[in-house]
């Protein structure tokens, strides 16, 4: 591998996060990334050249006081680590790989005693848009960083074999779901938009807890004007199993905003003590749920089992509405969200639109390898025992139907909650061409470089050709 700086390289532009090395000069700082073409085009063999140059610094960087430490590593657990001093100057790593995968670059600014340097709000918090400033900036990473990558031959990326009977497998569990008779209790609550009524919702369901969220409709179905219907599902929650009202109701779409536990809500009576009690009932052997290997090595016991039949119901339930249109049904979601969102448009109820962002849980055969160190990777990841093929979304993506619109509108490429490679292979699962993704160069999962906006060269569409 080789690393050198250079001055003249202008290629695509992947922004970091706004820097505060110190207060002043650094303020408005940050770090421009380059490849030397599209990050996704790359061919086995073929050089892949990324830079890291900063940006709007006010004055010069002082000479020897910081340090880029870099890390070069790929899917095949390869790994390359230096540093070099942090100046005007931009520094320009050269790499390959030989076999398709991403290959993926680190890069952290770190002072003269080796601590990563920290961003610092330096806005006026007085006012309350400076509040909002100042509660999102706290909410952020604050190391001065690039996390990114480039693919290579991504379209021959493929999954391994899954169970043969996955299809019988989720035919006894949907069976399961016939049995029981869609049925809800709904309680109205105050909404916050007067063109739309809001409702506690809960729906019976197969498993061990029902369907439970927030559903909204328009006030104008009271007068027959049908509508679309939504399905918005969650991010992983941990210990939090409290599902907060929406914040918005829209006037021109019916929509169900479901948790993914089926926990008891407060309009049916929820207390602190329930909350308390649901925490450590979706514990399993000192793991937070899902993460169990011995709940997970029987495709029946595992947590996602009910977490799949509460999505597919909730669609039922949709489609059960006098509102509904009878036509467009939505799913949507981020993170474990995504991967609901995945399931949704895979289970059979006639999705037609699917919009599942940062998906989780994609490809988890790596998982293991990934865990053990042995590839890129962060900790995010569940061990691939028997049971959790059944539920990895590049395996569902497969029974997509063409006539659901898939979008994937954020994959980052220094994700590694949800690795390059697991999206890439579940995009190249969802079958036909009804479908697109976006690639964003430096995006971790809980982080977007600036601007991220439609005129943003780091993004890197894809569309089937």
């Amino acid at each position: 591998m080789k690393h050198v700086r250079n001055n003249a390289l202008a290629v695509a532009v992947f922004a970091l996060n706004a820097i505060a090395l110190f207060a002043g000069a650094f303020d408005n700082a940050w770090l421009k990334g380059t490849t030397g073409k599209d990050p996704l085009s790359y061919k086995c063999g073929e050089e892949i050249v990324f830079t890291v140059e900063p940006m709007g610094v006010d004055g010069e960087i002082e000479e020897g006081g910081y340090t880029l430490k870099w890390t070069r590593s790929d899917d095949y657990g390869n790994f390359e680590s230096g540093e070099v001093p942090f100046t005007s100057a931009p520094f320009v790593y050269k790499t390959s790989l030989d076999k398709p995968g991403f290959v993926r670059l680190e890069a952290y600014v770190v002072d003269r005693d080796g601590k990563r340097v920290k961003r610092r709000f330096t806005g006026d918090a007085a006012t309350p848009e400076g509040r909002k400033a100042m509660n999102d900036f706290e909410k952020s990473k604050k190391d001065v960083f690039f996390d990114g990558g480039a693919g290579v031959d991504v379209e021959t990326l493929a999954t391994a074999p899954e169970p043969d009977d996955f299809d019988a497998f989720w035919a006894r569990q949907f069976a399961r779901l016939d049995a029981v008779p869609i049925a809800d209790d709904r309680v109205e609550i105050a909404s916050p938009n007067p063109a739309a009524r809001l409702f506690a919702v809960r729906v019976d369901c197969a498993g061990l807890r029902p369907v439970t969220g927030y559903l909204s409709i328009p006030k104008a179905a009271e007068g027959g004007v049908k509508f679309p219907c939504r399905l918005v599902t969650h991010g992983y929650s941990g210990d939090n199993c409290v599902h907060g009202r929406p914040g918005n109701c829209p006037a021109d779409e019916i929509v169900f905003n479901i948790n993914a536990h089926g926990l008891k809500l407060v309009e049916f009576g929820a207390t602190a003590a329930d909350t308390k009690a649901l925490r450590w009932e979706i514990r399993s052997n000192g793991c937070t749920y899902a993460f169990d290997p011995a709940q997970n090595k029987d495709p029946e016991t595992a947590y996602f089992n009910g977490m799949v039949l509460r999505v597919k119901r909730a669609l039922q339930y949709l489609k059960s509405l006098e509102e509904w249109n009878g036509r467009d049904l939505y799913a949507n979601g981020g993170s474990q969200g995504g991967l609901q969102t995945i399931w949704a448009a895979g289970c059979g109820e006639g999705v037609t639109k699917a919009e599942s962002s940062i998906t989780w849980c994609c490809d988890m055969y790596m998982n293991d390898a990934r865990l053990d160190k042995k590839a890129s990777g962060d900790h995010w990841y569940i061990r691939c025992v028997e049971g959790i093929p059944y539920y990895d979304a590049a395996n569902w993506a497969k029974r997509i139907p063409p006539t659901c619109r898939t979008v994937i509108p954020r994959a980052g490429l220094g994700d590694y909650c949800c690795p390059p490679m697991g999206l890439a292979k579940l995009w190249n699962n969802i079958p036909g061409e009804n479908k697109s993704i976006v690639w964003v160069q430096g995006s971790e999962h809980g982080y977007v470089p600036p601007p991220y906006d439609g005129r943003d060269a780091r993004r890197a569409s894809r569309k089937p050709q």
